[in-house]
């Protein structure tokens, strides 16, 4: 049940979703990403969610991919409790784990090679650039105050089994560096999808 603060909404998919005006809520990129990703997650993938937030990708990908286990990780508590909830929600919990945990830990969190699909929606602004948002639980989802995006793909890099896929979504003006830190971390760039709002 969602608290006073709380909203539940009804997803294109028929799933429900709790969304929080103290936290982030997620936006069209969630929904587009879920798409872009689920067409290549094949029968019975495991796939882990960097930065599940409320869970929106975990539990998209649940209904649309053809994904056996997916698990969540985010680093703060109080969207790891609410994604948790909305998986409860969705009678999901056989197929979806959320896991409070940081990025920068994923070698104490996750075995090496443990997953055929990493999926994320990164926090997009440069911790200096951009508007400063007063609500620290929304500046860590938006900003790279608690990890950068480097961070994400090296942790991206550690979990996925070989030939597995990596999905993200980003703005086009961090298109270069993304593929710097993608050839770092030996993740090769195959498609591409370009977005206009």
């Amino acid at each position: 049940m969602a608290s006073e603060n709380e909203k539940t909404e009804r997803l294109h998919t028929g799933q429900k979703l709790i969304q929080s005006d103290s936290l982030f809520k997620y936006g069209i990129d969630a929904v587009l990403l879920s798409d872009f990703a689920a067409k290549e997650i094949r029968n019975k993938n495991s796939v882990l969610d960097l930065g599940c937030g409320n869970g929106i990708i975990s539990i998209l990908l649940a209904e649309i991919s053809r994904a056996e286990k997916i698990c969540g990780l985010e680093i703060q508590e109080d969207a790891a409790e609410l994604a948790n909830r909305n998986v409860s929600l969705n009678n999901l919990d056989e197929k979806v784990i959320i896991k409070q945990g940081d990025i920068k830990n994923i070698k104490k969190l996750f075995e090496p090679c443990s997953f055929e699909n990493v999926v994320t929606n990164p926090p997009y602004m440069k911790e200096s650039k951009g508007k400063t948002c007063s609500n620290e639980k929304l500046a860590i989802a938006r900003s790279e105050i608690k990890c950068n995006l480097e961070d994400v793909i090296k942790a991206a890099s550690f979990v996925l089994k070989s030939n597995g896929n990596f999905f993200m979504i980003n703005r086009p003006e961090r298109l270069g560096e993304t593929f710097v830190l993608l050839q770092k971390y030996n993740l090769g760039p195959k498609n591409l999808r370009l977005i206009c709002p």
